[in-house]
């Protein structure tokens, strides 16, 4: 954990987390997710997880005690890295079931916000593909309107949006990749390639090395043989971050109504 407060939801104790709740604290978690993968030569395979993690805690402390971050999902859906050790790869199969069900746990705690904060490629297109379902599911099971099954209605589409208008309201469940939620204007005035977020090149680079510079090889650097990491620095990384955290901000207060 990073900071002084007790932004991590396993920090907790069940007594502090219930005291927390009844004082109206704890409306939205961040669960971080990534992967162990390669990352070329110079970065290591923690990359994906620990940037999306960092990017959650940077602003649960900012949101502090609206704001939780749940225990990461750290391996995520690498197949096409598999080539190359010491990538570990699940399943979509197996990892969506964990995803949704560590969400609905939350849910079912009251935690009604939850913001799904990725930070692998190969993770996007499962979850996109199951967001719709998942909220449904979700929205069933969560409000009174959608266990008592909506006996006016008859047809799947009323009943869908009939289920979305009564829930938002009170259950919201969102999936971002957290370079998606830099702005437009960051990325253009910070990057130098137009290879975003690219793998282990100038962007992902540039947050490790001003995040986690123990865990750059600067050495192997050229032996990775990506031709945009020469503009990779430490001082991009920490203006991409930054508007990482605002734009994750940016999304929980939104859901928050704040």
């Amino acid at each position: 954990m990073t900071g002084s407060n007790n932004v991590r939801i396993e920090a907790l104790t069940r007594q502090e987390f219930r005291e927390g709740r009844e004082r109206g604290h704890y409306r939205a978690a961040i669960l971080a997710l990534g992967s162990i993968e390669q990352h070329l030569e110079h970065l290591a395979v923690a990359q994906d997880t620990t940037s999306s993690l960092l990017v959650a805690e940077k602003t649960a402390e900012r949101l502090y005690p609206d704001v939780l971050v749940a225990a990461p999902i750290a391996v995520g859906i690498s197949e096409h890295h598999m080539k190359w050790g010491p990538t570990i790869s699940v399943s979509p199969q197996a990892w969506l079931t964990v995803v949704y069900e560590a969400t609905e746990s939350l849910v079912r705690h009251g935690v009604t916000n939850v913001l799904l904060l990725n930070g692998h490629g190969g993770n996007v297109a499962p979850v996109e593909g199951v967001m719709e379902q998942w909220r449904t599911r979700l929205y069933a099971s969560w409000t009174d309107a959608g266990r008592q099954g909506f006996p006016d209605i008859h047809e799947h589409l009323g009943y869908v949006d009939a289920l979305e208008s009564s829930a938002r309201r009170e259950l919201d469940v969102r999936f971002h990749s957290y370079w998606d939620l830099i702005s437009d204007d960051v990325r253009a005035e910070t990057m130098a390639s137009k290879a975003f977020p690219g793998h282990a090149g100038e962007f992902e680079t540039s947050i490790a090395m001003h995040a986690f510079p123990q865990d750059v090889r600067t050495g192997s650097i050229a032996a990775s043989g990506d031709s945009s990491l020469p503009a990779a620095s430490a001082d991009k990384g920490q203006r991409l971050l930054e508007a990482a955290i605002d734009g994750t901000a940016g999304v929980l207060r939104e859901m928050l109504g704040d």
